[in-house]
């Protein structure tokens, strides 16, 4: 097994329009022509083409590879700012017991940098969802079955963190209305409350061990970092959940299995347009001035 990715077959040129472009090339040259693809002669037609091919009835460039969501730049990007986030966070609440009282105790002695802590694991584990995309669709070129259920049961486990994140910001929000007592005692009072989440909960333990038994016999990651990437069943998940010595070994692996997938994905996928550019600039800018200056509530 190998890290190599596995190539994405484009849409083969046929019909009409590859006659054309082939008489086309053969009325200029007086040779045989080349495929529309672009490639020698006698090369067969239908290999993956890359760039735009003009198209005669719209007349506007038409990508000849297949579009897939979320892209390898938002996937590539994702694969290695996520893991990043999420060990900064378990990183910055390290010196402090994981268990829940803990936690709200060291919220109330340093509360920024348990913000700040608690933040970037949440924002690093949002970003997940297109990385985890990303690969399942790697996987999925040679093996769609592992591909389906590890990508979609990992999915519903991120939901249940990303909940889990929400309930972590009450209760800081109780330790300054109440006072750090009172807010121990009330999350102590709720934690094992039902909850729609606690379904899906399960399914990120068993999801990363699908996925990376799926990026294995894919070959889109070696048994080392398949491995590595199946560690994250051990994340400890729930409300108020600190940083335990399981932690830092799952982010640590998640950092080796993701990370030069991530650099790979943006190296061998297309660049972005300046168009794309131009409009993800736009959309940045607008939602930053829409944080600093829209209404609250």
């Amino acid at each position: 097994m190998t890290d190599d990715l596995p190539s994405s077959a484009a849409a083969p040129v046929t019909g009409r329009a590859a006659e054309r472009a082939s008489g086309r090339a053969a009325g200029r040259t007086g040779e045989p022509a080349s495929d529309p693809a672009g490639h020698p002669a006698g090369h067969p037609v239908g290999h993956p083409a890359a760039g735009a091919a003009a198209d005669p009835v719209a007349g506007r460039a038409r990508r000849t590879e297949p579009f897939w969501f979320p892209g390898p730049w938002v996937g590539g990007i994702a694969m290695i700012l996520g893991p990043l986030l999420m060990s900064a966070g378990v990183l910055l609440r390290v010196r402090y017991h994981h268990f829940f009282p803990q936690q709200l105790a060291a919220y109330d002695a340093e509360p920024r940098l348990m913000v700040a802590a608690y933040s970037l694991f949440v924002a690093g584990n949002v970003l997940m969802w297109p990385a985890v995309m990303t690969l399942a669709r790697l996987i999925g070129a040679t093996r769609p079955g592992w591909a389906v259920w590890g990508g979609t049961l990992v999915m519903f486990g991120l939901f249940t963190r990303t909940f889990h994140g929400g309930i972590d910001h009450l209760a800081f929000q109780l330790v300054d209305l109440y006072g750090l007592e009172p807010a121990t005692r009330t999350v102590a009072g709720s934690y094992a409350a039902w909850h729609v989440f606690r379904f899906p909960a399960v399914t990120i333990v068993t999801g990363w061990v699908v996925l990376a038994v799926g990026a294995y016999r894919s070959g889109v990651l070696g048994p080392v970092r398949s491995v590595a990437l199946g560690a994250m069943w051990v994340l400890a998940l729930g409300t108020l959940k600190g940083t335990e010595p399981q932690s830092l070994v799952a982010l640590a692996c998640l950092c080796v299995a993701f990370l030069p997938l991530g650099v790979r994905v943006l190296r061998e996928g297309p660049g972005p347009t300046g168009r794309i550019l131009a409009w993800t600039a736009l959309a940045v800018a607008l939602t930053l001035v829409l944080v600093l200056f829209g209404p609250e509530g």
